[in-house]
């Protein structure tokens, strides 16, 4: 089984979980830039983390065989920070950038004026760089955060077929769908979607043009919930074609779009260490 998680944030992750990951079938991830927990004081420390997204994390990835991808914006909370919102303005220079595959986390937190702003010049920043966008629905009032997403969407210049609208439920994925946006789906702990309710979905819908991820981060999850996903649709009578689609061959669709992914395992690196650490410390 080859899994690929859409929506995981492994700078908030251990090795542990690159090993558990490989041995349960992930072979490609997409990490999006997002909220820290801890707020940013300076776009500076926006900075040092985008260039952390596009190198550590891809070569801390390469050591446990799975091939990382990222996706670069100004997150919908810190959006509302005056701060923070100069990081628009430097967001091209690393939207130009091989590993970036599409224009996220964007969209809405507490649907401000702040956020609509931001998600409209970065749906604009997504459509002058010919990259699909991963659009954050809020955790609170969820349908009226759609739709409000949806109306600025429908206004911007990018194609809808290019926006993933992500943190998806059962009030969300009609109105979603019937926008032709592609539709994903966290499953995660105790909050968001969990495997049952995911293969419901699943079974209501159809497995067409839908993402699930764990989106694992520094708060109580799972990496491995695709692989429980896809070990619970089989069960339900999916066939293993069907889990591939959900699990592969969608986010392959998706995330191609912006002609960057590199799905060629890179190999784990078992070879020297520095001074016995277990991640090499680069140079030759």
């Amino acid at each position: 089984m080859r899994i690929f998680d859409p929506h995981i944030h492994m700078t908030s992750r251990t090795t542990d979980d690159y090993e558990a990951m490989y041995a349960a079938g992930v072979r490609a991830v997409v990490e999006p830039a997002f909220w820290l927990g801890q707020p940013r004081t300076s776009p500076a420390s926006f900075y040092d983390y985008f260039d952390g997204l596009l190198g550590w994390e891809p070569f801390r990835a390469a050591q446990y065989g799975i091939a990382h991808h990222c996706t670069i914006a100004l997150n919908p909370k810190e959006a509302n920070d005056p701060r923070c919102t100069p990081v628009l303005d430097q967001l091209s220079r690393y939207l130009v950038k091989d590993g970036v595959v599409a224009v996220g986390e964007i969209g809405y937190d507490s649907m401000t004026p702040a956020e609509d702003r931001a998600l409209a010049a970065q749906l604009q920043l997504a459509a002058d760089h010919e990259l699909p966008a991963l659009v954050h629905t809020p955790h609170r009032d969820k349908l009226a955060g759609l739709r409000r997403t949806l109306d600025v969407v429908a206004e911007s210049a990018l194609d809808p077929q290019w926006v993933l609208l992500d943190h998806l439920n059962e009030t969300t994925v009609k109105e979603a769908k019937d926008a032709g946006c592609w539709l994903g789906f966290s499953v995660y702990p105790d909050t968001k979607m969990d495997e049952v309710r995911m293969v419901a979905l699943l079974q209501t819908y159809g497995p067409e043009k839908v993402l699930v991820n764990s989106a694992a981060d520094w708060g109580r999850s799972d990496p491995l919930k695709t692989r429980k996903v896809a070990e619970a649709m089989l069960a339900a009578g999916f066939s293993e074609a069907d889990v591939d689609q959900v699990l592969w061959q969608n986010p392959v669709t998706f995330y191609g779009l912006s002609g960057r992914l590199v799905l060629d395992p890179p190999g784990k690196e078992t070879g020297a260490t520095h001074e016995g650490n277990s991640i090499r410390r680069g140079g030759e």
